[in-house]
């Protein structure tokens, strides 16, 4: 960490969900590095306990993990409820999300519940509790942890980029909201990152499987380039942010010629598999 990032969040309150592995950890020890106090939350009970104890020896000011289901209003209600006891937070990242491969034709309607309910509905209350409580007091931030899915959809992502797609809408509409009450809204849109999103995934489809391993196959990019883009969301308010070098190509391709970005993407990926079918 750098000594401009160091001490820079002690006195702050942040909130983190979906935080015991992957981009949720790196983002919570992130902040414990700059001395936040921070309220931590997982679906896996198992992992909280290492969890604590880390962000206690990185340096954060205090630790408070729970049990938590984002996709249950009733949950985080009572979540918010807990937290915001002394006060809302200063900072909100909704990071808790799942992953889904497979077209329409081969989603069922359980696996777009169950996407829905986590990777959407978790960010909607996540937004729904806390973001009242932090425009009553006049500040504070709110990140939503979205994806290159979010502006570039590939034909085998389809329910989850559909979510995603949703989050930076959302995200979009909550900014302008909050504008008015010295409150930011940041959606970072990480690219293909290095977490075990892939390997626990849903995979719908016969022939799915291996396209999935193509799209993750060359992941270069560590959970911590997402963590120094969300410190770097809090810091200077951008309303979206790309985070590798795939996902600012895209975004800009999107902007500028909005069919080249996936009929390249498409194109590379297909070179890519014939060279894999090739080899010996």
């Amino acid at each position: 960490m750098s000594r401009q990032t160091a001490g820079r969040f002690a006195g702050s309150r942040v909130v983190v969900t979906g935080a015991a592995s992957g981009i949720g950890r790196a983002i919570a020890l992130a902040f414990a590095r700059g001395g936040a106090e921070l309220f931590v939350c997982d679906l896996s009970s198992e992992r909280l306990p290492a969890l604590e104890a880390e962000l206690l020896t990185e340096g954060a000011a205090r630790v408070h993990v729970a049990v938590v289901d984002v996709g249950s209003r009733d949950a985080m209600a009572n979540f918010c409820e807990t937290v915001c006891r002394t006060g809302p937070p200063d900072v909100l990242v909704n990071n808790a999300g799942v992953g889904l491969a497979g077209g329409l034709l081969e989603t069922s309607l359980e696996d777009w519940q169950w996407i829905m309910s986590a990777n959407l509905w978790g960010v909607v209350y996540g937004c729904h509790y806390f973001a009242p409580k932090m425009a009553a007091r006049g500040r504070g931030h709110i990140v939503n942890i979205a994806s290159v899915a979010g502006f570039y959809t590939p034909e085998i992502m389809t329910a989850y980029g559909t979510t995603k797609h949703a989050v930076v809408g959302l995200s979009e509409g909550l900014r302008a909201e909050l504008a008015t009450f010295g409150v930011g809204v940041t959606v970072v849109c990480p690219g293909f990152i290095n977490t075990p999103i892939a390997a626990n995934m849903r995979v719908r489809g016969a022939h799915q499987r291996a396209e999935v391993q193509q799209f993750f196959e060359t992941r270069k990019y560590s959970a911590e380039c997402v963590a120094n883009a969300v410190l770097r969301a809090v810091q200077h308010n951008p309303a979206l942010l790309p985070v590798t070098p795939q996902a600012w190509a895209l975004y800009a391709m999107k902007r500028i010629a909005p069919s080249l970005g996936p009929r390249l993407l498409s194109s590379l990926q297909r070179l890519s598999a014939r060279r894999r079918r090739a080899k010996p």
